[in-house]
């Protein structure tokens, strides 16, 4: 199975940027949701395949119908459109308002997301942006069958320390408790931090010591350039070489580092399908 579930706490955007550069160059056939219950973004930002704009209301909105009586993981695809360049979305809520058709089935999705990597039919791993996320927010109903829970976060003072105590508040609701470096429990709770590549390796070092001496059971995962013309680039926004920006070229790097840490626990039906 491989749901990765991606989130940050207040003051940390760029949720959706890290979620569609990790989905673009990630190893195997990926489907990426839009699981914010405040709604989704992509709907207002890129193109359809066919050219013309997405559907608003074939993904999260829905599929509500769909999981209300069960939801098999290959009914996911009835959902699905993809975007120009060929990527798979299931596309978010237009607004929060909307989350209330999905109350109580959170965590059907959630399984639904973890076990379609094991269809017989179409095998995919499920990239979710669950957005920014506080103590109630639903969408954390289906962290428990993630494969890893990326927390996205800045590096400033203050964005490094709510992701500390989000981590924190994260574990003690999945593990039942903080954790030292030792002792990480299941699903793995990562940090992606959005930082200057002269600066990445000095910064990953101090916020894993400020992680592992909170006890929170968390570590950094990788970093992803902060480029905002790479960024504007992904959204369709600016032309350009977007392979060759340091946004993507960082997410390269992040995906093959999760890769060779948690790989063989993803292996199955899906090896080899690469994008």
């Amino acid at each position: 199975m491989a749901l990765i579930a991606l989130a940050a706490d207040k003051g940390s955007p760029g949720v959706t940027t890290a979620a569609v550069a990790l989905a673009a160059v990630w190893p195997r056939r990926v489907l990426l949701a839009e699981t914010d219950p405040a709604g989704g973004d992509l709907v207002y930002r890129s193109a359809a395949a066919h050219g013309g704009p997405l559907n608003p209301n074939t993904g999260m909105l829905s599929i509500a119908a769909t999981a209300r009586r069960g939801l098999v993981p290959d009914q996911l695809w009835d959902h699905v459109q993809p975007l120009s360049g060929g990527l798979e979305v299931l596309v978010g809520l237009g607004n929060a308002e909307q989350a209330a058709g999905l109350a109580g089935l959170w965590p059907t999705l959630g399984r639904a997301f973890a076990q379609l990597a094991d269809s017989p039919h179409a095998p995919a791993d499920v990239i979710a942006d669950c957005g920014r996320i506080s103590g109630d927010t639903p969408a954390v109903e289906m962290f428990s069958q993630a494969a890893l829970v990326l927390l996205i976060s800045r590096t400033e003072p203050e964005a490094i320390a709510r992701v500390r105590d989000r981590a924190a508040a994260l574990s003690a609701k999945l593990h039942g408790g903080t954790r030292g470096a030792a002792s990480l429990g299941m699903p793995l709770i990562g940090v992606i931090l959005l930082a200057d590549p002269s600066d990445s390796a000095k910064l990953v070092h101090q916020v894993n010591d400020m992680l592992v001496a909170a006890q929170t059971g968390a570590r950094v995962v990788g970093t992803l350039a902060d480029d905002p013309a790479g960024a504007d680039q992904l959204a369709g926004r600016k032309r350009g070489r977007l392979d060759k920006s340091l946004l993507i070229r960082s997410a390269r790097k992040v995906t093959a580092d999760l890769y060779q840490q948690f790989g063989a626990a993803w292996t199955g039906p899906t090896a080899g399908a690469g994008r």
